[in-house]
């Protein structure tokens, strides 16, 4: 899961300890400790114990842009160490002030702004975020509702499946974990609906843990600055993990101030349109300002369209049933758009998706469990 270019998250604190506060810091309402690094995404850790830089197959040396796109050589060899300080110096000056980066946050405020980030922007997430939280601070409280309360509170943010995964996370983390988010990667990947990238964000921006951040910000800063091309691969690859893995700090508090780092480079500076490479950390050591920015030559990029599809006609569809206290009526529906095949089809995945739940008398509703 990936967020898109604004949507990304890092830590506002500007200690070189933060990750790895929670050794002293109080218990938050999720049951984490100590301060909240980011929002971000997260992949396995490298186990190699190696010093000095590192390849990107975990051998020592200087770091090889392996993956780069077809039509470009790599770029010269560089080291991990020589991109960790400027990216780590320009994040404790610039990093943005969200609430899911505070101590108060805890692990459950990642968690749901994980959620919430996904292919949605900052601006957006904000005010439902806050309201998310002042309802449900924390896991049981959530759980304790129908998961069509979760789905009305989701508002318009969109791909509302989200909040049914994030219910029924909830659901799982008050039943095996007794309502704190757990710490573990594997404890926390084993919940419903949150797959390696959440997982192992969680573990990383709420419990300061060693991860590798792979997100769409992240792999585009990867590949700028490394690989020497102007976009990552649409699909997340073999090499781009090993490359992120090889590019960790070995110590674990700043590898979590990296993760975060790095993913909110991508979001500020380094972004998929206009980029400010006057404003980069890395401006001096970037392959691909240094090749002269040359143009993408891979597949194309993929757009979203929405006006007239079918997500569009869902969206409407679920803004009724949410401001309504009542069952619908289907004319209730029917009003919404006016192309009857298209409608009912939406409708249908709707109730597929298990958002709506149609009843005997024709009347739908959000789903009550």
């Amino acid at each position: 899961m990936t967020s898109i270019d604004t949507s990304s998250g890092a830590s506002a604190t500007s200690s070189p300890t933060a990750a790895s506060a929670s050794a002293s810091a109080p218990a938050s309402a999720s049951g984490a400790t100590g301060a909240p690094i980011a929002s971000g995404a997260t992949r396995t850790p490298i186990t190699s114990g190696t010093t000095g830089a590192l390849t990107a197959s975990g051998t020592t040396g200087a770091l090889t842009a392996s993956g780069t796109s077809a039509g470009h050589a790599a770029p010269d060899s560089v080291s991990p160490s020589s991109l960790h300080g400027p990216v780590l110096a320009w994040f404790d000056r610039h990093a943005r002030d969200l609430p899911w980066r505070r101590p108060e946050a805890g692990a459950w405020g990642v968690m749901v702004s994980e959620f919430m980030l996904q292919q949605t922007p900052v601006v957006r997430v904000l005010p439902v975020y806050e309201q998310w939280l002042a309802r449900w601070p924390r896991p049981a409280d959530l759980a304790a509702e129908a998961p069509g309360e979760a789905v009305r509170a989701w508002g318009r943010l969109g791909y509302p499946r989200r909040a049914l995964r994030l219910h029924a996370a909830a659901v799982a983390i008050k039943e095996r974990h007794g309502g704190d988010v757990p710490s573990d990667h594997g404890q926390l990947l084993a919940l419903p609906g949150i797959g390696e990238y959440t997982a192992a964000a969680v573990a990383s921006f709420a419990y300061g843990q060693r991860h590798a951040v792979l997100d769409t910000n992240v792999r585009r800063v990867f590949a700028r600055a490394a690989t020497g091309v102007q976009y990552p691969p649409n699909a997340t690859t073999a090499a781009e993990r090993r490359l992120a893995r090889a590019l960790l700090p070995e110590d674990e508090a700043t590898a979590a101030r990296w993760a975060a780092a790095s993913m909110e480079l991508g979001a500020l500076v380094c972004t998929a349109r206009n980029e400010d490479c006057g404003r980069c950390p890395l401006a001096d050591r970037c392959a691909w300002l240094r090749a002269g920015k040359p143009a993408h030559d891979g597949p194309a990029r993929r757009g979203q369209t929405y006006a007239g599809t079918d997500r569009q006609v869902r969206g409407k569809l679920l803004a009724v049933l949410r401001e309504a206290v009542d069952p619908v009526d289907q004319a209730a529906l029917d009003a919404v758009w006016d192309e009857p095949v298209q409608r009912a089809r939406a409708l249908d995945g709707l109730v597929a998706d298990g958002l709506v739940e149609p009843l005997e008398d024709g009347r739908y509703r959000l789903p009550l469990g």
